[in-house]
């Protein structure tokens, strides 16, 4: 769009079905509701969700949707809660019950009727995009648009698993992209000593852990040179599970923190004895975003980005596919 009028018609890269490159097309721009804020994107993150669902891998998704939950930009029509013109975050929680066992026990995000952007609701890869104001996040002004969007996911989703990995002073990462170049900054400005594990032969990949400050990188098939107290798993395979089980010190934990995963293969149970652990993260609350934001805005996070015009999504997916990326991929509207 040329300008800011929002009854015009917008560009958005939309999920029309699945299994199908997403197809750009002009759709009207969304009135915001009683609570709602219209947004002009900024620049939205692409993350491996995104590619879940544009290969129909996530059973909840409704189609057509436009795809993209890393959203910064600045807010053109409504809500109460931020100023027009306020630059905010929209994450993947768009919106929660607060009735349900879940919601009143400080667990929002694994309510039952929970909707998420870019998945229930459209999300950013579009020129504006409509959110729930009650979900939407500030964002530290250390930060530029582009570099802010992988914070949305990528650092929050990276941070609740970090969480979960309560005091591990040695913490593996397999799978290095988005969300682990984040945590390994935030892992090592706490202190601890962060192992690498990239895909077979991944030298690149292994260079850019040890510049974003791991301590060692290696093979995912590899064992790290000392026992792990908890291993984060971004990658989205099965197979990795047991092999940091059998990485881990006596108990340690395995924390899977996709949303989507291969199976895991089956293994001896001397791997999981002497009280290791294997968890998941689910989602995220807005406890988490506000948190994460806090931490962002104290400790500086250098995010690396290659940035690509709306029309390019289909590249961008298929860069992340392929393993192309140092970091993260986002959109420019």
């Amino acid at each position: 769009m040329a300008n800011d009028d929002p009854e015009r018609s917008m560009s958005a890269a939309r999920a029309l079905e699945p299994r199908t490159p997403l197809a750009v097309v002009q759709v009207p721009c969304p009135p915001p509701r009683h609570g709602e804020v219209l947004v002009k994107v900024a620049a939205c993150g692409v993350c491996r969700t995104d590619l879940h669902i544009a290969d129909g891998e996530l059973a909840q998704c409704h189609y057509p949707v436009t795809p993209g939950h890393e959203i910064v930009g600045h807010i053109v029509e409504g809500g109460s809660r931020f100023a027009r013109g306020a630059r905010i975050g929209i994450p993947w929680l768009a919106w929660t019950c607060g009735e349900c066992e879940y919601c009143v026990s400080g667990r929002e995000n694994l309510c039952d009727r929970a909707r998420f952007t870019g998945c229930d609701v459209d999300g950013g890869y579009a020129e504006y995009v409509v959110a729930d104001e009650r979900y939407c996040l500030s964002i530290p002004e250390r930060y530029g648009d582009a570099e802010a969007a992988p914070l949305l996911c990528a650092g929050l989703i990276g941070y609740r698993a970090y969480t979960f990995a309560r005091d591990a002073r040695r913490l593996g990462l397999y799978g290095f992209g988005a969300a682990a170049h984040v945590l390994a900054q935030v892992a090592r400005a706490d202190g601890r000593s962060v192992f690498a594990f990239t895909r077979p032969g991944d030298r690149a990949g292994q260079r850019f852990a040890m510049e974003c400050g791991a301590h060692w990188a290696g093979s995912s098939s590899d064992a790290p040179p000392e026992p792990l107290d908890a291993a984060i798993l971004f990658a989205p395979v099965g197979a990795l599970v047991p092999q940091a089980l059998r990485a881990l010190k006596k108990g340690g934990r395995v924390i899977c923190a996709g949303i989507h995963m291969s199976d895991i293969p089956s293994f001896p149970y001397a791997w999981l004895w002497e009280e290791r652990e294997i968890v998941s993260v689910a989602n995220l609350t807005r406890a988490d975003g506000e948190r994460f934001m806090q931490l962002a805005a104290r400790v500086p996070i250098k995010t690396s980005v290659r940035s690509y015009s709306l029309e390019r999504a289909n590249e961008a997916l298929g860069d992340l596919r392929a393993g192309r990326l140092s970091g993260a991929a986002v959109l420019v509207p």
